[in-house]
């Protein structure tokens, strides 16, 4: 009975303990709430998207007061205290961070996520509920790796967030948070689509 009960209480970290434990890991886990939750593993779609996403993007603003980062860079929601890994992340030059060893990013202007069946609802809700927080965050997008599809969230100047999505696989977005356009063409280039069953 007492191993039951010590097996069903849960360990509740404190941020300092989580990123001691993160910062040695071998694999990566979001904090929220005195937990680490396990990231799951990605598809081969979803790295190509990502890598993809990387490459466009850094020829856009390798000149350009900005820094590009993979999904390595974890990224704290100083307001509601989550620290997650976004797949892509823009900031402006000069970013903050949260203590000297400069992996844990406050500040994203631009975060993308690739959906999958695991995560798209959380990335569409409340992930999306913690990063409407982030104040400097002026854009969210997310890219379906099933089908070609991504579509965009912008901030608006009183807050509230305008909707666009694109489907034409010869279209593109506008990424006004950082002044480029993402053509489509790019984003899913040698991505094959899963016909379903």
């Amino acid at each position: 009975m007492e191993k039951e009960l010590t097996s069903q209480l849960k360990v509740r970290l404190t941020p300092e303990e989580y990123l001691r434990l993160e910062r040695a890991a071998e694999t990566r886990s979001e904090y929220l709430d005195g937990e680490m939750i396990p990231m799951p593993g990605a598809s081969r779609e979803h790295n190509l998207i990502v890598a993809n996403l990387l490459l466009t993007l850094g020829n856009e603003l390798f000149d350009r007061p900005f820094e590009i980062y993979p999904s390595e860079m974890r990224v704290k929601v100083n307001f509601t205290g989550l620290y997650t890994y976004p797949d892509v992340v823009v900031a402006e030059s000069n970013p903050h961070f949260e203590d000297h060893q400069v992996d844990t990013l406050l500040d994203p202007i631009l975060l993308i996520e690739v959906l999958s069946k695991s995560t798209e609802s959380y990335d569409r809700g409340r992930k999306f509920s913690h990063y409407r927080a982030v104040e400097s965050l002026q854009e969210y997008v997310l890219v379906t790796q099933s089908e070609c599809r991504i579509e965009q969230y912008v901030r608006q100047a009183d807050g509230k967030w305008l909707y666009a999505e694109s489907a034409d696989p010869n279209g593109s977005i506008e990424l006004s948070s950082i002044a480029c356009r993402l053509p489509l063409t790019r984003v899913y280039h040698k991505v094959e689509f899963q016909n379903p069953a």
